[in-house]
């Protein structure tokens, strides 16, 4: 069987919006920012889970994790908006947008449980973890098609420097 060309992300058209649009610059720097917040927010979780220790600390880091989850959704529609024509759900970056979605209602539900005070520590802490499980396999989808577009060949030599694909949860 011969061996398939890899998927296009970009046209030369939507690579060229990419490269032009300030949103492209903002998802590159919330995206690092966010996973940096994660992990974080992540020891800050496991080790009150593991030891009782600085509980309130862990709920409020999920809470900034969910603000900045927020921003990185926001701007990354506007930056779809911008490159692809539509607002979420483009093609070349519908599976990350319906794992997105996931991310979103788990991360909603963690901060509307923890604002009406109905859970307990510990149960919110275990639906924080779920909520990163699900934001871990969207942040993989997301590297995955970064590489993918800067393993796709440049439409000319004389575009500007690839910077990747769009970054969200």
């Amino acid at each position: 069987m011969p061996a398939s060309s890899p998927q296009v992300l970009y046209t030369p058209a939507q690579r060229a919006r990419r490269d032009a649009t300030a949103w492209t610059l903002v998802q590159g720097i919330l995206a690092p920012v966010q996973f940096l917040i994660f992990g974080i927010s992540l020891y800050l979780v496991i080790n009150s889970l593991q030891t009782g220790e600085h509980t309130d600390w862990a709920l409020a880091s999920v809470v900034i994790k969910t603000v900045v989850l927020y921003a990185i959704m926001v701007t990354g529609a506007i930056w779809e908006k911008v490159v692809f024509g539509q607002y979420l759900f483009a093609p070349a970056f519908y599976w990350e947008d319906v794992v997105s979605m996931g991310v979103m209602v788990l991360h909603t539900a963690y901060v509307w449980a923890w604002w009406q005070g109905a859970w307990s520590a510990n149960d919110l802490l275990w639906l924080a973890l779920a909520a990163y499980g699900s934001y871990a396999i969207n942040a993989a989808q997301y590297i995955r098609k970064l590489r993918m577009a800067r393993l796709q060949k440049q439409p000319s030599s004389t575009s500007l420097p690839d910077t990747g694909a769009q970054a969200s949860t």
